[in-house]
């Protein structure tokens, strides 16, 4: 009989130990490669909102991880990366839009080019 008390233990402490989150390092990895990607594509977090705010909260998830906070540096690493995911899809827009604006001048430019011809 003093065995299933043992075993009821065991049981408990496994589970206790199955519900403690791991350390989030692909994450972290993870956010990291989206604010070099950002970075790389030209977001500045002076010119860009959204890349300082993951640049802070990245900073904050490091700070949970020296604490051993790990959930609370995963949601905070999650959210840096969307946030520099979103940074640099800012970025790319507003370097099409420049694109495109140019395209139009050349176009604009092309047709009346045409219309003097004739």
């Amino acid at each position: 009989m003093s065995i299933r008390p043992l075993f009821a233990a065991l049981a408990v402490l496994a589970l206790a130990g199955c519900a403690a989150d791991p350390a989030p390092n692909e994450q972290m990895r993870l956010t990291e490669q989206a604010l070099e990607q950002a970075k790389a594509v030209g977001a500045m977090p002076e010119d860009v909102a959204e890349l300082k705010l993951a640049e802070d909260k990245l900073l904050r998830a490091r700070a949970e991880m020296s604490d051993q906070s790990f959930k609370d540096a995963r949601m905070q690493a999650e959210q840096a990366e969307l946030d520099a995911r979103l940074a640099e899809a800012r970025v790319l827009t507003l370097k099409s839009r420049e694109q495109l604006n140019v395209l139009n001048t050349r176009i604009t430019r092309l047709r009346k080019q045409l219309g003097d011809a004739q």
